[in-house]
């Protein structure tokens, strides 16, 4: 998709972009120093200089778009930056300042990796600096400033937040409710939610209950890897409408092996006592 864009030009919005699809320039190859139409608050040679950049940028990594496209438009790096990508969510005691770090899950769309306080956690550090792009949901607003926070560092990586972008397409409600409206299904850990995580950990640590662990780590890596589904849906929304949408149309991911399961006797326990 990168190879169509041109919003990540200066003086170049989504409806100029769209005037350049209809008039034919398609894609950086068809860019012309005399374009079909006028170009707003832009300088020709500059934009033709930045395309030729861009395309060496191409081959070093997503940094250079990320910092030029929009919040709302950052699923345009997945198809070029697919095998950099990491998947993030994480569970916390609480959202206060000094909330803890319970478990982090981050799925690179081959493989899960899960990380728990008092066992691997410092793993992650180490871990997250062999991707260049971070798909979370909120992350901007929550999962990243607590991860830099915890960790005493700041990740710098490329970021797509699937808030902005599915907002924009109409999609709201939360991560679960998005799920829903997009025909997501949780199976056993409907209902489970962010509170619901917090008395998961509480009782593994209260009652050395591994179960509400494993519960636990379940719904986690379920909220990560659903980010890819949510990232494909939406950026197949996105192009779907584009003069040269279908050659950019992509399969949705299949279901990564489950690594754990939820323990139903203890989530059954812990919603009776609420």
């Amino acid at each position: 998709m990168l190879t169509h864009s041109f919003i990540h030009l200066p003086g170049i919005g989504v409806t100029t972009e769209e005037k350049l699809w209809q008039a034919g320039i398609h894609r950086w190859s068809h860019w012309s120093d005399a374009p079909p139409l006028r170009l707003p608050n832009s300088s020709l040679p500059q934009l033709s200089s930045l395309l030729e950049r861009s395309l060496v940028e191409l081959k070093n990594g997503p940094d250079f778009f990320s910092r030029r496209l929009p919040a709302n438009q950052q699923w345009r790096l997945l198809s070029h930056f697919r095998d950099r990508i990491a998947y993030l969510d994480i569970e916390t005691t609480g959202l206060g300042p000094n909330a803890e770090i319970t478990t982090i899950a981050l799925y690179d769309g081959l493989q899960v990796y899960c990380y728990v306080n008092g066992r691997n956690l410092e793993d992650f550090e180490k871990d997250i600096w062999k991707y260049e792009i971070l798909v979370t949901y909120n992350g901007k607003g929550f999962d990243i400033p607590v991860l830099e926070r915890w960790f005493h560092t700041r990740l710098t990586h490329s970021h797509i937040d699937l808030r902005y972008i599915l907002a924009k397409l109409g999609f709201k409600g939360g991560l679960k409710g998005c799920e829903k409206q997009l025909g997501i299904e949780r199976g056993g850990l409907d209902g489970i939610d962010g509170y619901f995580a917090v008395l998961l950990w509480q009782d593994y640590i209260d009652n050395n209950n591994e179960k509400a662990l494993e519960t636990l780590l379940a719904y986690n890596i379920e909220d990560t890897v659903n980010l890819e589904r949510l990232l494909i849906e939406a950026h197949n929304r996105n192009v779907q409408d584009m003069p040269f949408g279908n050659d950019l149309l992509m399969e949705l991911p299949e279901t990564p092996a489950v690594l754990y399961q939820p323990d139903f006797n203890t989530v059954e326990r812990i919603r009776n006592s609420l």
